[in-house]
């Protein structure tokens, strides 16, 4: 699985003009599921995410965390996260996994990640054609890969 995690001092997603969720301060997650994803790509995610020191504190310094601070998250998946341009100029998404394998997947990292930060975790519509707005802190924007753990 692969996550863009932003610091965001606000986020929101809508689908078809309708605001489908939306945060104050914490972290924007881009979310893809790979074909090769599964639990335990979860179990690594939620933990790096809920416990990131990406957040200020007293000093300025980034040494806190999304549990730390209380801080929200919304998570819109996104299967371009998994696009290839080794070849031509169209992105191939062939290892993005399908929608009846990443949704629950998808459902399943946001359920985990709910019940690491002790609160709901809003997302968009799986699947559909979203307008994603958000005011970037920092900025800080971090990549993270379950199968290229850095």
């Amino acid at each position: 699985m692969r996550v863009l995690v932003q610091r965001v001092s606000e986020a929101a997603v809508a689908v078809e003009g309708e605001t489908r969720g939306e945060i104050g301060a914490g972290a924007l997650l881009l979310v893809g599921v790979g074909e090769a994803d599964g639990p335990d790509d979860i179990d690594w995610l939620v933990r790096k995410i809920s416990q990131l020191r990406i957040f200020n504190d007293a000093d300025g310094v980034m040494n806190r965390s999304l549990l730390d601070c209380g801080g929200d998250a919304l998570a819109v998946s996104q299967f371009t996260l998994h696009a290839s341009v080794k070849k031509g100029n169209r992105p191939s998404y062939s290892r993005a996994a399908r929608g009846e394998i990443s949704q629950p997947l998808f459902d399943r990292f946001v359920a985990a990640l709910a019940a690491a930060l002790g609160k709901p975790v809003p997302t968009g519509v799986f699947g559909a054609d979203m307008r994603v707005s958000l005011i970037n802190d920092g900025p800080v924007t971090i990549w993270l890969d379950s199968r290229d753990p850095e």
